[in-house]
């Protein structure tokens, strides 16, 4: 994907990144799964960092209306992403420094025989947990924040829809670095369908995978 803008950016973020020039091109994708040395993590997480702020810097110059036409466009994909919703557990999310608003598909997952579970951090290091929400039901400032139901029972989700920072064309997700989704993944007793969603601008060469990061089955954009 050399010849996409966003992977021209990318690159340029890296050239002037203040790690040794030389490191970075070892950072290549076929060095994935690797093994790093603890000063190449150390690295590869100052970068991840820096690309993190400059991508969440463009989705939220946006305009408001051109969020909304792309989180409609969104959730116009979903449906196909998803498939047949009747009796599943969807884990979906509230919007946050600009992320693509779903709050209507999940109205519309509800009405087509659905459950919605909005994502809780009940302790920084631990799993998410997640909840049944739906309209009417009350909710709680969280971490950061952010609204998620103050009471439900805890749920396995069949469906999680997993916002991005940034993605890479191997499907891996950027997320905000605290590592919760990847945690709470690897600690369901089942897969469930993983879909990552963002706007295109979001995409990115690669974001340098470690043995901890866990691929979307899908990534959705506008």
């Amino acid at each position: 994907m050399s010849d996409d803008p966003q992977s021209k950016d990318a690159e340029t973020e890296t050239a002037e990144y203040a790690s040794p020039p030389c490191f970075m091109h070892e950072l290549d994708p076929e060095f994935r799964f690797m093994p790093l040395r603890s000063d190449a993590w150390s690295d590869v997480m100052r970068w991840r960092k820096a690309e993190r702020e400059r991508l969440i810097a463009e989705r939220m110059a946006l305009e408001q209306e051109q969020r909304h036409a792309r989180s409609v466009r969104i959730a116009d994909k979903l449906d196909a992403a998803v498939g047949e919703l009747r009796g599943r557990v969807v884990g979906t999310y509230w919007p946050f420094r600009g992320e693509p608003d779903l709050r209507n598909w999940g109205i519309g997952v509800i009405e087509r025989g659905g459950r919605l579970a909005l994502p809780v951090v009940i302790q920084k290091g631990w799993p998410l947990e997640y909840r049944i929400w739906a309209p009417g039901d009350p909710l709680e400032r969280g971490v950061w924040n952010i609204l998620v139901p103050s009471r439900g029972p805890a749920v396995l989700p069949d469906v999680v829809i997993a916002p991005v920072v940034g993605f890479d064309e191997a499907r891996y997700r950027l997320g905000y670095g605290g590592g919760f989704f990847d945690r709470t993944l690897a600690a369901m007793p089942r897969k469930p369908l993983t879909i990552g969603v963002g706007y295109t601008l979001s995409r990115i060469r690669t974001i340098y995978p470690q043995p901890h990061d866990i691929p979307m089955d899908a990534i959705v954009t506008d």
